[in-house]
């Protein structure tokens, strides 16, 4: 996709963060966004940012995890707009917490959000999109997509679920070659509201401290790139077909050590984690 004019986006999450800056982004170049979150005042904000670059724009509450309600809006944004060519499935949550410690509810919580929305965004709208004649899905991994780190096992584990679904959704597309094709995007640490939105299991705190500490330490982890300029990258890859992105330096050079040291990447982690925990 090398042109963004009359073109109609669908974004998740796009109430803050990366799906805000996506929806500024996309509409500077003339492309027409339908934007869904569960954070109403956050999306009405993001909606007027869009709406002053004179593309249409619609809005609709939603939560992701919920599969006839993700079908009902990408048939609603198809019947309002006439067509639909891309879907960002950004939508996303954190939670700190040890895998002997989760608890169910929290780890089938991060699943359905960061996992089974990806899926149901990706099965609802590609039908829309195949229609099209010329659609990109672009689903949002992690840096934690390529490693894994203590105490983000939930977390890794849909980032992981995620990034084998994308690559696998690109090859079956390039196979049938219907005009639709699939960008699996990772990026390290994003200046996002992410982590002061986490959900932090009681496991995740040094002894003697709180558990705000230990959510001001991952806030600090995630502090290198601008949501902006994430946001330029993805439609940058859009228009250059790449099938993976990698965003921010960390992202880059982790990407590289994991490449060259395989597993053994695991211990280096776990002595970075020892020392910052004290």
């Amino acid at each position: 996709m090398k042109n963004f004019k009359n073109k109609v986006a669908a974004i998740t999450g796009a109430a803050s963060g990366m799906g805000r800056e996506l929806a500024v982004e996309l509409a500077q170049r003339g492309c027409h966004v339908a934007l869904s979150d569960v954070n109403e005042t956050g999306l009405a904000e993001t909606a007027a940012l869009a709406r002053k670059h004179g593309v249409k724009v619609s809005t609709a509450k939603l939560d992701v995890s919920n599969r006839e309600a993700m079908n009902a809006w990408a048939d609603q944004v198809a019947t309002e707009f006439g067509q639909v060519n891309l879907i960002f499935n950004n939508a996303g949550v954190a939670l700190g917490a040890t895998l002997d410690k989760v608890k169910p509810a929290d780890f089938e919580w991060i699943m359905g959000i960061n996992f089974w929305g990806v899926v149901w965004g990706t099965q609802a709208f590609l039908p829309h999109l195949k229609k099209s004649g010329d659609g990109h899905v672009v689903n949002i991994s992690s840096l934690f997509g390529l490693m894994s780190q203590p105490t983000q096992g939930t977390y890794n584990a849909s980032k992981f679920a995620v990034r084998g679904f994308t690559e696998s959704l690109r090859q079956e597309l390039d196979v049938e070659n219907c005009g639709v094709s699939a960008t699996c995007v990772h990026p390290g640490g994003i200046r996002t509201n992410i982590a002061r939105a986490a959900k932090l299991d009681p496991s995740m705190a040094k002894p003697g401290t709180d558990i705000e500490a230990a959510r001001r330490r991952f806030d600090k982890l995630l502090n290198t790139t601008t949501a902006n300029k994430a946001a330029r990258l993805m439609i940058r890859a859009v228009e250059g077909n790449k099938r993976r992105l990698l965003i921010g330096p960390d992202a880059v050079f982790l990407d590289k050590f994991v490449r060259i040291v395989g597993s053994w990447y695991q211990p280096f982690v776990t002595y970075f984690f020892k020392k910052m925990m004290g």
